[in-house]
């Protein structure tokens, strides 16, 4: 390999590892506006779970509640087994006496496996976005307590094939239209729900009934055919009544 080669490979591994060192071997900032967000952005304080998990549509909403902790460590998982920072959005901090104020970058940092919140106060509530997609929400278990998971509009879970939840819920309601899935305590790694739209089910049934219906004709036909099949060999004098055979009338006489 000449000296040009080497080179160019060296600068290209440089590069490499100038633009990984930050994940790598210290700490990345998540850029100001986006944790700040829009002045209107919101959230329901009004929680009573120590963990509320609002999924929507392309995102959810984590919000924690929190007494005596200095800092949260948030992940999830990647590929080939890995954890890596969870990519937040808009970050807000209430105090108990309602004052909601934004967290910037000098209390939200990422490293190559964790998003570190360092909390303004031992006591209020954490909360921040992130983007979801799919109709499978899969989430570490970050502090033990009590759980609230709620659904886009329209979704349900109770239907083995077409969800999961686990760990087991302690209740599952709708409210306005949304599945509010609820624990009482969650000491398990994982939170896993995976849910279906409520119009979903009705396709669902229906073809699970078309498939009972074509299976019904079909046996129907069957007989039919096989029917049919008896008379045409009685017809042709094939289905002969054998029981009282001459052949079968016992042994010849004095053979007894």
């Amino acid at each position: 390999m000449n000296r040009r080669l080497l080179l160019a490979f060296a600068a290209v591994a440089l590069l490499a590892v100038t633009a990984g060192c930050g994940g790598v071997f210290g700490s990345d900032q998540i850029g100001e506006e986006q944790l700040a967000g829009e002045e209107s952005a919101s959230y329901d304080w009004n929680t009573t779970a120590d963990v509320t998990l609002n999924v929507t549509d392309g995102e959810y909403r984590a919000t924690y509640d929190f007494s005596n902790r200095s800092e949260l460590r948030v992940y999830e998982p990647q590929t080939l087994g890995e954890e890596g920072p969870v990519q937040v959005g808009t970050v807000r901090f209430r105090y108990p006496n309602g004052t909601v104020v934004s967290l910037g970058q000098e209390r939200v940092r990422t490293t190559d496996s964790r998003t570190i919140f360092e909390l303004p106060a031992d006591e209020g509530k954490l909360a921040y976005t992130a983007s979801h997609r799919g109709k499978s929400f899969s989430k570490p278990v970050h502090v033990e307590g009590s759980y609230e998971v709620i659904l886009p509009v329209g979704m349900r879970v109770g239907t083995p094939i077409l969800s999961k939840v686990r760990p087991n819920a302690d209740d599952t309601t709708i409210r306005d239209g949304r599945t509010h899935i609820e624990w009482a305590e969650v000491t398990a790694n994982t939170l896993v729900v995976r849910y279906y739209l409520a119009r979903d089910l009705t396709i669902f049934t229906g073809i699970i009934a078309a498939g009972v219906l074509l299976a019904l004709i079909g046996l129907g036909y069957f007989r039919r055919q096989i029917k049919e099949l008896e008379r045409k060999r009685e017809e042709m004098g094939l289905n002969v009544d054998t029981s009282d055979d001459e052949f079968d009338q016992g042994p010849p006489p004095g053979m007894g």
